[in-house]
């Protein structure tokens, strides 16, 4: 986006990574709602279509804000005019430098990943995000315990019940065949990669599309389909090595095959996970998918940043941190303006997309001196991905997020078909979560979006025998 705003500007790109992320089958779907996928390409592509823009590949050592400089770890400095942090977050691992807790954000440690699962008869999974929920639906032939701290698994992008429709499929004996994903993959080349020790998440990879797992061969050394079994209210107290558990003489369990079946566990395993719940289970290895935390650390030294409560760099509504001619947008930052009240950040792949191409708007508006109005993509949250193979909408405060109890859902749920949930507030439409192929999502973005007052309507707004479409054409 700067590359066209300022053709004869120099634009430099600095990652620490060989590849660099590209948004490719880019659709627009509704005003709000838009589909792509992430694509890794050699940078050099980049560089072909923009002949002003220049990539530097290496890490950031040191910004220095007060003279507008860049030292980058292969010992360069670089001055900038104008500058956009978008470092992203790193993995929120559970605990720092343990062999046997993988982190799981980037292309990288999704290959170690699947290195280790492939001698792997059972992992624990700590987490309930979007990484957690795909990663334990595609895993085959591999004992999975699942630990997470709500009452229902997927809890950052459902409730309880759209838990319910999909937990059916956690546990179905074979898979629908995927729809063929065409996205071409570039891998870094094996002699690059110097077999990276396990534990090795701090090194820079490039952040997960939202379809990560497409072409990774997820499969443990058993031979049946899917095990999971999923703890919930616990969090991870303590891990154990092998030795450390054989010291405190305590016992932990098998693979639970009922409520009532819980039995002491004969194998000696690798590592012991300790739950909040007083169990113990054994397994390979741990995978903590427990979210992200800004990458801030190599910025902070001597600049005067504003950080949020999360972590990230500030920003105003014009992505401008509290640094003159530094901007901040994506993972790394902190959303601090008054956000509308059907949207709130997400560190999610659309709005790292959508904050950097407004974040290039405000750069370019800032240096001709004119005004900019705030994007319209910051009017209403939107997110469009797929769970379990099913297509999931989530619109506005889809959770009834801040609302307290002053909110009312109505649902709707076709098992094994489609889950429709809406959340109400004074009798209009704050939120909805969409499960399958409901084609509701543009009509209830625009009921969303102008806070039409539906409380004539009642229960008739979910009725399936009425096309809600055509009502509010």
């Amino acid at each position: 986006k700067l590359a066209a705003e300022f053709p004869s500007e120099d634009i430099f790109l600095m990652t620490a990574s060989p590849v660099i992320k590209a948004v490719t089958n880019f659709k627009q779907v509704s005003k709000t709602l838009e589909e792509f996928d992430v694509e890794e390409q050699p940078s050099s592509l980049l560089e072909k279509r923009y002949p002003n823009i220049r990539v530097i590949q290496s890490g950031v050592k040191q910004l220095k804000s007060d003279e507008h400089k860049i030292y980058t770890e292969d010992g360069k400095e670089y001055i900038y005019e104008k500058l956009c942090l978008c470092a992203g977050a790193k993995p929120k691992l559970i605990v720092e430098g343990n062999p046997y807790v993988l982190g799981i954000r980037d292309t990288d440690s999704a290959q170690a990943f699947q290195k280790n699962l492939a001698q792997a008869e059972r992992i624990v999974v700590v987490g309930n995000g979007g990484i957690a929920l795909e990663l334990v639906y595609e895993i085959q032939g591999c004992e999975v315990i699942w630990a997470i701290k709500d009452k229902a698994i997927g809890n950052t992008f459902f409730d309880a019940g759209a838990a319910e429709f999909l937990l059916p499929k956690l546990t179905a004996e074979s898979r629908e065949t995927p729809i063929e994903c065409k996205r071409t993959k570039y891998t870094l080349e094996a002699n690059e990669e110097k077999e990276r020790p396990r534990g090795a998440s701090d090194k820079l990879g490039s952040a997960l599309g939202p379809d990560w797992h497409e072409g990774l061969h997820l499969k443990g050394t058993k031979e049946f389909f899917h095990k999971v079994h999923v703890e919930i209210l616990c969090e991870v107290k303590k891990i154990h090595l092998q030795q450390e558990f054989i010291q405190l003489q305590r016992t932990s369990l098998t693979f639970p095959k009922g409520e009532k079946n819980i039995e002491a566990d004969e194998v000696l395993w690798p590592v012991y996970v300790e739950l909040t719940n007083g169990k113990i289970y054994g397994c390979n290895f741990i995978v903590s998918a427990t979210g992200v935390v800004p990458n801030v650390e190599p910025f902070l030294d001597g600049n005067n940043f504003a950080v949020g409560e999360d972590g990230g760099l500030k920003v105003d509504k014009h992505m401008h941190t509290s640094l003159p001619d530094v901007y901040a947008a994506g993972d790394i930052c902190t959303a601090a303006w008054e956000p509308s009240p059907v949207w709130h950040q997400m560190r999610l792949w659309t709005q790292a997309r959508q904050m950097g191409w407004y974040a290039a708007k405000c750069m370019a508006a800032d240096a001709l001196g004119e005004s900019i109005d705030m994007d319209f993509s910051f009017e209403l949250f939107a997110h469009i991905t797929k769970f379990f193979n099913y297509k999931v909408v989530v619109l506005g405060k889809y959770n009834a997020q801040g609302l307290g109890s002053d909110h009312e859902l109505m649902l709707r749920c076709t098992k094994g078909h489609e889950y429709v949930k809406v959340v109400m507030q004074n009798g209009r439409m704050v939120g909805a979560v969409l499960i399958g192929e409901t084609d509701l999502e543009e009509t209830f973005e625009n009921l969303i979006l102008n806070q039409m007052d539906l409380s004539a309507y009642g229960e008739d707004l979910l009725n399936p025998d009425i096309d809600i479409e055509d009502y509010f054409d």
